[in-house]
């Protein structure tokens, strides 16, 4: 893997229910360029319509997760003032995705890099990994949607410390305050977050996944009422499905699952979408 030009900048491989999504230019830290954010989104999206994929792993080649922004390319935006966006693709889009997606940080996770694993559902870190929103740090504020996922997962003040001040957090403070949702050896990143995967893959319903995204994701903007009410009425839904009824006779049976997939073709549901929520149909 390198940065030479008939390389492409996003890895996509598919195993055993998993989809492996790797950042692909090792030689500038995995920079975020527009070429990347496009390749990117075409992976995840293309993962979350393949019914043979349950789980997506996202992690880094070489040493970095991230190092954020492109450094020639931010250069420029400097001197000309202004920026066009790197995708027509929102930067949120992992979280749209109905299936789990992992980070498995390793290196250097810093800015919009940092962003985009925060928009997965589990961070694994290396032991070497190391965080920075960085924006403070470079005249920035925080990007898309940083300042609402941050405070939500590591705590207000928590979230300031690191906004404001960009510091560099290293990975055991990282799992300490909530960042991350473990902390592994480095050799070992890939292949746990690949396990951690593969059990949701092997064990646990595809639609019950997406049902239960969907509801974490949704809930944070309402209340508890609303989010009751809502659960309700999908439990009843549940009750009387297919995958409960698998779930049942497999857990008697104490044998393996064999919850159907996902529809082929089933793409993003932005959480917040109330009438695609409900209905678990696409917008």
């Amino acid at each position: 893997m390198g940065d030479a030009a008939d390389e492409p900048p996003v890895l996509l491989a598919v195993a055993q229910g998993v989809a492996t999504i790797t950042l692909n230019r090792p030689a500038h830290g995995n920079g975020w360029t527009a070429a990347l954010s496009r390749a990117y989104a075409a992976a995840l999206e293309g993962a979350t319509r393949d019914p043979a994929v349950r789980a997506v792993v996202l992690t880094g080649a070489g040493r970095a997760f991230s190092v954020g922004g492109d450094a020639g390319g931010l250069g420029a935006v400097a001197e000309q003032g202004a920026a066009a966006p790197l995708a027509a693709t929102p930067y949120w889009l992992p979280l749209a995705s109905p299936k789990p997606v992992i980070a498995a940080v390793n290196g250097a996770c810093f800015g919009i890099g940092m962003q985009q694993a925060l928009c997965c559902d589990i961070r694994i870190a290396s032991d070497d990994a190391k965080f920075s929103t960085a924006y403070a740090r470079r005249g920035l504020v925080a990007e898309y949607g940083m300042s609402w996922l941050l405070p939500r997962l590591v705590g207000t003040g928590n979230a300031m410390d690191l906004l404001l001040s960009a510091r560099l957090v290293r990975a055991e403070e990282a799992g300490r305050i909530g960042l991350v949702n473990r902390v592994v050896p480095a050799a070992d990143l890939l292949a746990e977050a690949t396990d951690y995967a593969r059990q949701l893959a092997t064990q646990c319903s595809p639609g019950a996944m997406a049902a239960i995204k969907r509801q974490c994701l949704r809930d944070l903007t309402t209340d508890f009422p609303t989010s009751y009410a809502t659960a309700e009425a999908l439990l009843q839904d549940a009750f009387a499905g297919d995958d409960f009824r698998e779930g049942m006779r497999s857990w008697q049976a104490q044998r393996p699952p064999a919850f159907p997939p996902l529809p082929a073709g089933h793409g993003m549901i932005p959480p917040w979408d109330d009438d695609a929520f409900m209905t678990g149909e696409q917008p």
